[in-house]
């Protein structure tokens, strides 16, 4: 991999992460498209940790709130909607894995959230604040978000639509999907710092720290971007254009496999 190549993937990582177009789904694209091997740990553990970065600077009141006083509601809500992709990732990973390198897949995927980003624009009653979420809706949420995690469905976008169609106004839904984001972002870093683990010394050969930085800067600040920005579409009810842009890619991706 070329610093300019991890500079465009954590690029992707960092909008993809929190814009609702998946980052499994682009980054897949990303690696097909540069001819790479998706086999590259170290370099998705290190675009991972970079957009920890951004939603812990921007919610930092939140979670500063949440470490002061670990025993509350809202901490049980976060672990209630973090077990359905607990349980989805640790049954069909190796599945996962596989179907990243399928662009037919892929496309599947994409019109899938496009269909969601355009149902969740037109929801229009959302009236629950923060204290009102139940553990149902946190449920209903964590299912959505367990479902994302197959390539191509994008998680921001399926779990905001999943708040919203629980009646939680979107200022609030996206505070918890984003607050969900952590526990998320990090399950994945331990699956992948274990995989790393288990290939020894070999894992850590020919390391290249230039490279290796420009993705994790690249993928830190365009999530920092991305963040912002996802939030004031939310409250503006304009998803459905990455819903087209969604959908235009995975036009792309048909008219590619059946003219190559």
């Amino acid at each position: 991999m070329t610093l300019f190549e991890a500079i465009i993937l954590g690029i992707i990582q960092g909008l993809a992460e929190f814009l609702p177009i998946s980052s499994s789904g682009h980054l897949g694209l990303g690696f097909y498209f540069f001819g790479l091997e998706e086999e590259g740990l170290l370099f998705h553990i290190a675009v991972h940790v970079a957009t920890l970065i951004p939603v812990c600077i921007v919610f930092w009141r939140d979670i500063w709130a949440l470490i002061k006083k670990p025993f509350q509601k809202m901490t049980y809500l976060l672990i209630v909607a973090t077990l359905p992709a607990v349980v989805v990732g640790l049954l069909f990973r190796g599945m996962v894995e596989a179907l990243l390198a399928s662009l037919q897949f892929l496309a599947v995927g994409f019109l899938i959230t496009g269909a969601v980003l355009l149902f969740s624009d037109r929801i229009k009653k959302t009236g629950k604040k923060s204290a009102d979420i139940t553990y149902l809706d946190a449920l209903i949420i964590g299912i959505a978000q367990g479902i994302a995690i197959f390539p191509g469905i994008s998680r921001s976008g399926s779990t905001i639509s999943a708040a919203l169609a629980r009646g939680i106004n979107r200022e609030d839904a996206a505070k918890f999907v984003f607050l969900m984001s952590i526990p998320a972002i990090l399950g994945g870093l331990v699956l992948e710092i274990f995989e790393l683990m288990q290939g020894g010394a070999t894992a850590f050969a020919d390391i290249d720290f230039v490279v290796l930085g420009g993705g994790f800067v690249a993928a830190m600040l365009s999530g920092y971007l991305a963040v912002n920005f996802m939030l004031a579409a939310i409250k503006r009810a304009k998803l459905r254009y990455f819903a087209y842009y969604v959908f235009v890619l995975a036009a792309f991706i048909g008219i590619y496999l059946f003219a190559f």
